[in-house]
């Protein structure tokens, strides 16, 4: 898989206001923003981008996926 692949496989699962995708093709590294977000804690807000990958985690299909996730409000902020 490569990095855009997985970039478009998140945001065809999540709205997403900003989305990056690094990595080396087993190891992953996702800055992830969006709106639904809004009001869930870490937790919840990775396990949201872990549903738009369906059974690949559990395939190995994606190996490991590292993710920082972030409000639209909180992205503006820490980009200042």
């Amino acid at each position: 898989m490569t990095a855009d692949e997985l970039k478009q496989i998140i945001a065809t699962g999540l709205a997403c206001d900003h989305l990056t995708v690094e990595g080396d093709g087993r190891h992953w590294y996702a800055a992830v923003v969006s709106a639904e977000f809004e009001g869930k804690r870490a937790i919840a807000r990775h396990q949201r981008v872990y549903a738009t990958l369906g059974n690949r985690m559990k395939t190995d299909e994606v190996h490991a996926l590292s993710i920082k996730a972030f409000t639209p409000s909180e992205w503006a902020a820490q980009s200042d």
